[in-house]
């Protein structure tokens, strides 16, 4: 069921939002959390497609905030508000409001988006497109729990990595960093099979992709070992390899989809390691909305040396890094991945 609202005002629709549930028979709220997505009207479709999709494993209202500037010098300080309501089969397993605004309304959607929010519920900022420096300091992104940001989707995935690490917050994280989880679980359990000592690795993947970055990042800090960042003709991390005591470990995935483990003494072996969609990235960070501080590690880890040329190996410091005095569980190091990268 849809419900269009012209010039309208946010109880209005809310009104709106219980009628139409009472229509489709649901007057009970079921939803767990607010999913705020922040897009542009080109990428609202398929951001609130992945949104829809995520909502059947957590159902939640779902507010699509797009701003629009009027070609009219004349309309562009007029404020307006209008929305489309979708509830039932419309909306996936939840609600959805789209909200288009207009004149002085586009710098205060925080105050149309707040009486709109689920009483006593979570809420999650997710910019599909043209995400702030500072998410937390965005009037939307001081609204919630949890921002989710995608450096893949920046003009220069690489320097926002780097704005990223300048202004992080506990809440924020990132889809590029979502990205790369399977290749994490797998290389710590190819890891936890053979208790070698690494004494370097490389990252192989695209050229400007901030999952590469992040992958060479998180080896870095974790293993206090040189990481050398080189580059493929994707798509997206085609592999990983690491040099032990116990000999090369290799994650390969040269088409996308299937990747294979190889590791000395042992029997290659075939893992399914396909690029997920959209969806699969929110559910996942809707599962969780703590901070992640793993992510935060990885991405203060050596990020100065985001950006240099792909090839040249980062190596331990002398000293010890900031990340590495605040976790003092962790050997020192201060360098990073030596890289140029983007995408998966």
């Amino acid at each position: 069921m849809k419900i269009d609202l012209t010039e309208t005002t946010a109880s209005k629709i809310n009104k709106a939002l219980v009628e139409g549930r009472r229509a489709v028979g649901t007057p009970a709220i079921g939803m767990v959390l607010t999913l705020v997505i922040v897009t542009d009207e080109e990428n609202a479709y398929d951001a609130l497609k992945a949104a829809n999709e995520a909502s059947r494993e957590h159902p939640s209202r779902t507010l699509v905030v797009i701003k629009r500037v009027s070609r009219s010098p004349r309309n562009r300080s007029k404020a307006r508000l209008d929305a489309e309501v979708r509830v039932g089969t419309d909306a996936g397993t939840g609600e959805t409001v789209v909200l288009r605004l207009y004149g002085e309304a586009i710098d205060h959607a925080q105050s149309v988006v707040l009486p709109l929010l689920l009483p006593d519920a979570p809420v999650v900022v997710w910019w599909a497109v043209n995400a702030p420096k500072n998410p937390a300091k965005d009037p939307l992104g001081a609204l919630a729990q949890r921002r989710v940001t995608d450096a893949y989707a920046a003009e220069n995935p690489v320097a926002e990595l780097a704005s990223r690490a300048d202004t992080y917050t506990p809440g924020d994280t990132d889809l590029a960093w979502t990205r790369i989880t399977p290749w994490r679980s797998m290389l710590a359990a190819a890891l936890d099979q053979a208790p070698c000592t690494v004494t370097s690795a490389e990252v192989e993947g695209e050229e400007f992709n901030p999952s590469c970055e992040l992958l060479a990042l998180w080896l870095a800090s974790r293993l206090n070992v040189p990481v050398k960042r080189t580059t493929s003709a994707g798509p997206g991390l085609t592999a990983v390899r690491m040099q032990s005591s116990c000999g090369p470990i290799v994650l390969d995935r040269p088409d996308g989809s299937l990747a294979t483990l190889c590791m000395q003494g042992q029997p290659d072996r075939a893992v399914a390691l396909k690029r997920r969609d959209t969806s699969e990235l929110l559910a996942e960070e809707l599962r969780r909305l703590d901070p992640d501080d793993t992510y935060a590690a990885a991405l203060k880890y050596g990020v100065e040396r985001l950006g240099e040329p792909s090839g040249k190996a980062a190596t331990p410091a002398e000293e010890p890094s900031a990340a590495a005095e605040a976790a003092p569980a962790k050997p020192a190091a201060k360098k990073a991945p030596a890289k140029k990268a983007a995408g998966k």
